[in-house]
C-alpha cells in the first residue's frame, strides 16, 4: 500500500463552466481569488500563459508581510473541462517531486459547475496552522465572493 500524499477538494460554484475555466486562466480574476483569507495577490504579480508548456506565476503576501511567491508549468491544457500543472515556489528544485494540481470542471444542473480539485505532492494538512489544504478552502470560498459580484 502506497502512503501518497495527497488530497481532494470538490466544490460546485454558482457560474457557469466558462466562468470558472476563466477564473483559473485570467490573470486578473486570478490575482482576486489565488490566496486564503487575509493574504493578498497584487494584479501585478500575476501572469498566465494557459497551454501545455506555458508558466504561471503570482505573489502571496501575508498580513505580517511575508511573501510567498508561486510558479509552475501546464502540463494539460483541454479548455473547459480540465487544468493539470506543477505547483510551487518558483525556486523549488524538487524536479519530478514538485506537487501537481489537476482541476476538472463539470457542468451541473441550474448553469452551475462542479469543481474537482486535486493536489499530488502534499498532504490532506487540514486544521493545520497555514495549512494548504485549508488555504485553498479558503480561496475557493474566496472564488465564491467573486462570483457573487459578477
Amino acid at each position: 500500500m502506497t502512503n501518497t500524499a495527497e488530497f481532494t477538494i470538490t466544490r460546485t460554484f454558482d457560474a457557469p463552466r466558462a466562468s470558472v475555466w476563466r477564473a483559473w486562466t485570467d490573470p486578473t480574476i486570478a490575482a482576486q481569488w489565488w490566496h486564503p483569507h487575509e493574504v493578498t495577490v497584487p494584479a501585478e504579480s500575476v501572469r498566465i500563459d494557459p497551454r501545455e508548456g506555458g508558466a504561471y506565476e503570482y505573489l502571496m503576501i501575508d498580513p505580517t508581510g511575508g511573501e510567498w511567491p508561486t510558479a509552475g508549468t501546464y502540463l494539460e491544457v483541454r479548455e473547459p473541462e480540465r487544468l493539470r500543472f506543477t505547483w510551487g515556489d518558483p525556486d523549488d528544485t524538487r524536479g519530478a517531486d514538485v506537487p501537481v494540481i489537476t482541476v476538472d470542471l463539470a457542468e451541473a444542473p441550474g448553469g452551475r459547475t462542479e469543481m474537482t480539485f486535486h493536489l499530488v505532492g502534499h498532504p490532506d494538512d487540514s486544521g493545520a496552522e497555514h495549512g494548504v489544504f485549508d488555504g485553498w478552502t479558503e480561496a475557493f470560498e474566496v472564488l465564491d465572493g467573486v462570483f457573487a459580484v459578477v
